[in-house]
C-alpha cells in the first residue's frame, strides 16, 4: 500500500536486519516498530527521507518489548508519543531495570553497541491494549492481534489485509528460508501454532516482517515456519533429555542451523545477517528452557 514504507535501520551497519514501518495517516505517520535505540538515528534519517520528522510521531504501535521491537520507544515517548503494547509488557516499559538487567546476563559488555540505552516511560502514556481491540487514526484502523509463543507480550498487527507480525512469524531474509527466533524465557510451541493458526485466519495478502520486508505466499510461509519450529524443538529435545549443558549445545546447534540455511541457498554474507536478524544461539537457551517447562508440566 502506498501509505506504508519500510524503514531500514541498518542494524550493525547490516542492511535488512531490523525494520521499522511508518504508516502515513490523517493525523500524520505512525509506527510500528522503533528498533533498538542504537538504531534511533538511523530510524530519524529514515523518517526525515518520507519528509517527516521525529517529532511528527505521536503513536507508537509495538508488537513486543524486546530489544530490537522496542528500545527506542522511550525516545518518542520523551517527544510526547503515546506507545502502545500488550498488557503484559507494558509494566516493563515503565520500569525496564529488570529487562535491563536480565538482558545484561547474557550481552555484558556488548548491551551498548547492540541495544543503546532504554529509559522509562511514563506510564500514562503507555496504551496497553486486547486481542481485537481497534485502533483508529484518523482514516487508518488497526486491529491488535494477541499472538504469542515468541513472546508472552506479543502483538501482531493488522491493517486492511495486511498484517504487521514482529516475530511470530519467524525471519526471512531475501531469498533466505523463515526460521522461527527462539529466545528465552517465552517460547511455548503450541502457543506459537495457535497464534500461527491465527494469522491465517485474518487471510492476510501480505505479512511484513520486522526481520525483514513482504512475504505474499502466505501459507507456505507459515507451514515452513510450522515444520522449522518442530525441527528445531526437536534437534534439541534429545540433549535436554541427556542433561548436556546448554552452552555445549550451542556450537553444535550454530552449525546445524547454518547448514540449513547454506542448503537454502544461502551465502556467507546473507547468513551473517540472519545472525544479527536472529542469533542462532538464544535459541539453544529458549528451547532448553521450553523443554524444562513441559517436562515439569508447566506448558
Amino acid at each position: 500500500m502506498e501509505n506504508i514504507h519500510i524503514i531500514d535501520l541498518n542494524f550493525l551497519d547490516t542492511q535488512e536486519a531490523i525494520a521499522s514501518f511508518l504508516i502515513e495517516t490523517s493525523i500524520g505517520p505512525i509506527l510500528i516498530e522503533t528498533g533498538p535505540e542504537s538504531t534511533f538515528e538511523q530510524l530519524k534519517k529514515g523518517i526525515n527521507t518520507l519528509g517527516f520528522q521525529v517529532e511528527d510521531i505521536k503513536h507508537i504501535l509495538l508488537t513486543h518489548i524486546h530489544f530490537d521491537h522496542a528500545g527506542a520507544a522511550w525516545k518518542f515517548a520523551e517527544l510526547g508519543a503515546s506507545i502502545y503494547v500488550h498488557p503484559i509488557g507494558a509494566p516493563h516499559l515503565a520500569s525496564p531495570e529488570k529487562l535491563w538487567n536480565s538482558a545484561a546476563q547474557i550481552y555484558g559488555n556488548d548491551m551498548d553497541r547492540l541495544w543503546g540505552k532504554m529509559r522509562p516511560i511514563d506510564p500514562s502514556q503507555i496504551f496497553s491494549v486486547s486481542h481485537e481491540e481497534p485502533l483508529i487514526f484518523g482514516d487508518v484502523t488497526i486491529k491488535a492481534l494477541h499472538t504469542p509463543g515468541h513472546a508472552s507480550h506479543h502483538i501482531a498487527w493488522k491493517y486492511n489485509d495486511i498484517i504487521f507480525t514482529g516475530d511470530i512469524a519467524g525471519v526471512k531474509i531475501e531469498h533466505g528460508p523463515v526460521v522461527p527466533p527462539c529466545p528465552p524465557p517465552d517460547i511455548d510451541l503450541e502457543a506459537w501454532k495457535n497464534s500461527i493458526a491465527i494469522l491465517k485466519a485474518e487471510q492476510p495478502s501480505a505479512l511484513y516482517l520486522t526481520h525483514f520486508g513482504v512475504v505474499n505466499a502466505i501459507d507456505w510461509h507459515l507451514d515452513s515456519l510450522s515444520y522449522i519450529l518442530n525441527d528445531w524443538a526437536m534437534w534439541i529435545k534429545p540433549f535436554f533429555e541427556e542433561s548436556v549443558d546448554h552452552k555445549e549445545v550451542i556450537p553444535k546447534f550454530m552449525d546445524y542451523t547454518h547448514n540449513q540455511l547454506a542448503k537454502e541457498g544461502c551465502n556467507e554474507e546473507l547468513i551473517q545477517i540472519y545472525e544479527y536478524a536472529n542469533p542462532s544461539w538464544m535459541s539453544v537457551a529458549g528451547l532448553y528452557r521450553y523443554w524444562k517447562l513441559k517436562s515439569e508440566g508447566r506448558l
